[in-house]
C-alpha cells in the first residue's frame, strides 16, 4: 500500500486552456520539469483510456535523464485524469473550474526511494512550472 501525497494550484486561466496545456505534447515540453536546469525535450500523449503517456526529462548538463511513462486509466475530458505509472503507482489529477480560474489537484502514490517531503516538493515544483507556463499565455 502506498502513502498518498496531495499537491494543488489555483491557475488564473480558464479550464479549457488549462486542460489543453496539461494534455498537449507541445505544451508539456514547455513545463514538465522541476527546475530551470532540467528540460523536457520529448512528450507523447495518447489521450484515451488505455492510451500511453511518455515525457522525457533531462538535466541540461546531460548528467541525468529518464522517461516518465504510464497509461491513462480513466479520462473525464476537462475534469479528471487517472494515470497508472510504470511502477504500479497511480496519480489522479482533477481540474475544477472556478469562474475564469482553474484549481488543479493531483493526488499521487508515494514511492519508497525518496522521502514524501522531497516527492511533494518535486511534484509541486513541476505544478508551479505548469502554472507559470499557462499564466504566460
Amino acid at each position: 500500500m502506498y502513502s498518498k501525497i496531495r499537491i494543488e494550484a489555483l491557475i488564473n486561466r480558464n479550464s479549457n486552456l488549462v486542460w489543453q496545456c496539461w494534455t498537449t505534447p507541445e505544451h508539456i515540453k514547455k513545463w514538465n520539469f522541476a527546475s530551470e536546469d532540467w528540460c523536457c525535450p520529448f512528450a507523447s500523449v495518447e489521450l484515451r483510456e488505455g492510451g500511453r503517456y511518455c515525457a522525457r526529462m533531462e538535466s541540461k548538463d546531460g548528467s541525468m535523464d529518464f522517461d516518465f511513462e504510464g497509461v491513462y486509466e480513466k479520462l473525464i475530458p476537462g475534469q479528471e485524469i487517472v494515470f497508472l505509472m510504470g511502477d504500479g503507482r497511480r496519480a489522479t489529477t482533477s481540474f475544477e473550474a472556478i469562474e475564469e480560474k482553474t484549481r488543479v489537484i493531483t493526488v499521487f502514490d508515494a514511492e519508497k526511494e525518496n522521502s514524501e517531503e522531497l516527492q511533494q516538493q518535486g511534484w509541486l515544483a513541476i505544478l508551479n512550472q505548469f502554472n507559470r507556463h499557462v499564466e504566460s499565455l
